[in-house]
């Protein structure tokens, strides 16, 4: 009679879990610190130019960023499609799915470069560009929307390649668009006297290249696996009906932030400063929790591809643990570290006052969001879209009157920060509650 199969020791389990979590999660983080990167040399080579220049594209960073953080489903989605098909054993309709969120990627940007090119002003209107800024802000607007294919495509591919458990491709990619970008921006802003447009124009080229490095991975795999490259109706809808609640979720988030930013901005000057410092810190230090969370999505969507629902089990409370830890040691440096990095930031004392309270009361966040970041992958990974939606809506409807009734109590940056605390208690919850039905491990090579 054959022996019944066992599973690993739990000491072997644990560290076969946390190879592979490290090994898509180092990689995954040096591409999301790659991605600001553009933003942070792009504003260095303009701010040179003048205060008008880099108001300008200040003002249009933040509409293009907004626009990618709207859809950035197409990688969140491909992902977890493409990892379910990995596990169930099917590589050429792993490659297939990903073929289709390349094409809804393709459609969808059209519409975007029309609304980009013919918006622009108002867009740069709507987000309060003085007199003197708008015409920068109009002119990388409209250049940039010649790279909103290749921007939209570079997420979608990137879902491809975590569907497939590669983060090191996509971090390479990263790196060589960070050094294209650089060098062009450099050489057509002062070397061609180009000005702000000669910046669009470097990122727009950086982003093309980056697309075009991608396409040529997946049409590799592609060959390889013997899928089709030409547009299914079918699996672009599919694509797209997974990806629908994503947005919502995607949404509801960024409303929660603006309202944030919103509340601050009414509280004074100082506080506004002190809020943008704060966040700024936060969403570095969230760079490192999402790795984990991209590692989650594609592990999470193979082990349920294949079935293995102890497996998924097991994955999932390690890569709790890996969140949280990490949550405490960046709280940690996130306080021990102050004296280092606020007077890069500033040197107003009133500021500076505000940020020894509301840093601290930020500190305090970074366990609860290394478990809301890493139940968001996973029930990513899972396919549990609607489920985020309400979720996060959910988290919404609970922030809107906190953060709305600090101004009107007198509580302060620092009741503001206290209510961004509670939206990440409401969201860890939610998560934490959706974790433990079990209702999210659906089985299969497509989530029914």
């Amino acid at each position: 009679m054959p022996a019944t199969p066992t599973r690993p020791a739990p000491t072997a389990e644990r560290r076969r879990h946390d190879r592979e979590i490290l090994a898509l999660a180092v990689p995954a983080f040096g591409a999301l610190v790659a991605e600001p990167l553009f933003l942070m040399a792009d504003s260095a080579i303009v701010g040179h130019l003048g205060t008008a220049q880099l108001a300008g594209l200040g003002i249009a960073s933040a509409a293009l960023t907004t626009a990618a953080g709207i859809f950035v489903f197409l990688a969140y989605a491909t992902t977890a499609a493409v990892a379910r098909r990995i596990g169930a054993g099917d590589r050429r309709a792993a490659v297939q799915q990903g073929i289709d969120g390349i094409w809804l990627a393709l459609i969808l940007s059209a519409g975007m470069v029309v609304l980009t090119l013919t918006l622009a002003p108002q867009a740069a209107q709507l987000l309060g560009a003085s007199p003197t800024a708008a015409p920068y802000a109009v002119t990388y607007l409209r250049i940039s929307a010649l790279g909103v294919p290749a921007m939209l495509l570079v997420l979608a591919a990137t879902g491809v390649l975590r569907g497939f458990q590669d983060t090191r491709t996509p971090l390479l990619v990263a790196i060589g668009g960070f050094g294209a970008n650089l060098l062009l921006n450099l050489g057509l802003v002062y070397g061609a006297g180009l000005g702000v447009a000669g910046s669009a124009w470097g990122t727009v080229i950086a982003q093309n290249a980056m697309a075009a490095a991608y396409v040529a991975v997946v049409v590799r795999g592609a060959r390889r696996e013997g899928a089709g490259l030409r547009p299914d109706l079918a699996g672009i809808k599919a694509s797209a009906r997974a990806g629908g609640p994503l947005v919502v979720r995607t949404l509801s988030l960024r409303a929660s932030l603006l309202l944030a930013t919103a509340v601050a901005a009414h509280l004074g000057d100082a506080e506004i400063a002190a809020h943008q410092i704060t966040m700024t810190i936060w969403s570095f230090m969230a760079f490192a929790l999402d790795a984990v969370a991209i590692a989650g999505q594609a592990i999470i969507g193979r082990y349920l591809g294949a079935g293995d629902l102890p497996g998924t089990r097991a994955a999932t409370r390690r890569m709790v643990e890996w969140g949280v830890g990490a949550g405490v040691l960046l709280g940690l440096l996130m306080v021990l570290a102050r004296p280092l990095y606020v007077p890069l930031f500033t040197d107003d004392p009133s500021v500076r006052g505000l940020l020894s309270t509301v840093l601290l009361l930020a500190a305090l966040t970074q366990p609860i969001g290394g478990l809301v970041f890493v139940l968001d992958g996973v029930l990513m990974g899972a396919g549990d879209g609607r489920f985020l939606a309400w979720g996060m809506l959910a988290a919404l409807l609970l922030f809107t009157p906190a953060v709305l009734a600090v101004p009107v109590l007198g509580l302060g940056l620092a009741g503001l920060w206290w209510a961004m605390n509670l939206f990440m208690l409401a969201r860890a919850a939610v998560l934490a509650g959706r974790i433990r039905t079990g209702r999210w491990m659906v089985t299969g090579a497509v989530r029914a």
